[in-house]
């Protein structure tokens, strides 16, 4: 994120306006894909592979050279709304093989993702000093190939229940559901937190040696590690959900990740180098527990 706002000779506010569009592209995405019934009336594994198609070339958008914060923002904001095919679809495609433990099923699903969310941080602190489209060549090729396994290997799930036409009915008596109501706002309100944080470590990282300049951090690796560890904490929020309840989990999980964000300003000015890093891989371990449990 930084190299675009640098490499486009952009004002620093663009970080959070290239920042949001991927989570309203994301929202946005959701809402469209649940309104339309796309994974219902069509195979789940070749939504997930067009998805994945066109998310990454609208990545790889952003390295043309004309671009400008316009055309930055509308290329964030489409891979965020193809993301939609893949995230939530992917939980479509487990619910699909899971009639029983989906808890567990989604725990190593999202953590998945967790992991590939961390791999650009990766592979950007392996290739340093070279050109950073390198890392969004290499991540669109991996969502391509991502794609094509899904879309050619993952056939559809014995559980699924196919729709023929869109019912616009079922809209409106979903949402007379309090407690879907309930659910699916906070989802929103959650996703928006979770890119958010996630695209905010290095810049964390990046203010934490601002103010402390004896520390020693390799950003790009941390902020994989950061993230990747996360992973874990969806495996072990399957585990514990199908103990205590997803919802329990959840707010669990939210009411730490709230604290979290609360107490930042703190720990990032307090010296202490091994609590900070402590300190963040337990907040993405809570906000990345709830997301699985919506």
């Amino acid at each position: 994120m930084n190299d675009l706002v640098a490499g486009f000779s952009l004002e620093e506010g663009a970080l959070g306006y290239l920042t949001s569009a991927v989570q309203f592209g994301f929202i946005s995405g959701t809402l469209c894909f649940a309104i339309f019934t796309i994974a219902d009336r069509f195979s789940p594994s070749k939504v997930f592979f067009v998805s994945a198609l066109l998310a990454a070339v609208f990545n790889l958008g952003t390295i043309i050279e004309s671009n400008t914060l316009w055309t930055l923002t509308s290329f964030r904001f489409f891979t965020g709304f193809f993301l939609a095919g893949i995230y939530p679809v992917g939980m479509k495609i487990a619910a699909d093989y899971h009639k029983e433990g989906l808890g567990k099923a989604l725990g190593y699903l999202v953590g998945a993702l967790v992991l590939g969310t961390a791999l650009p941080h990766l592979l950007k602190g392996l290739t340093a000093g070279l050109s950073w489209k390198l890392v969004l060549f290499t991540t669109s090729i991996l969502a391509v190939l991502g794609g094509m396994l899904t879309g050619i290997f993952v056939k559809d799930g014995p559980f699924r229940r196919a729709m023929q036409k869109m019912e616009f009915s079922t809209i409106s008596e979903i949402f007379k559901n309090a407690s879907f109501r309930s659910a699916a706002f906070g989802y929103f309100g959650h996703m928006w937190e979770l890119y958010a944080f996630w695209a905010f470590v290095p810049v964390i990282l990046g203010v934490y040696l601002q103010l402390h300049p004896d520390a020693v951090l390799d950003v790009p690796i941390l902020s994989f590690a950061v993230i990747a560890i996360g992973g874990l904490a969806c495996i072990m929020g399957g585990y514990i959900s199908l103990r205590v309840g997803a919802r329990k989990t959840a707010i669990v999980a939210l009411s730490f990740s709230g604290l979290c964000c609360l107490i930042s300003p703190l720990i990032i000015a307090t010296p202490g180098t091994i609590v900070f890093i402590a300190y963040l891989i337990f907040w993405d371990m809570v906000v990345i527990a709830a997301s699985q449990m919506y």
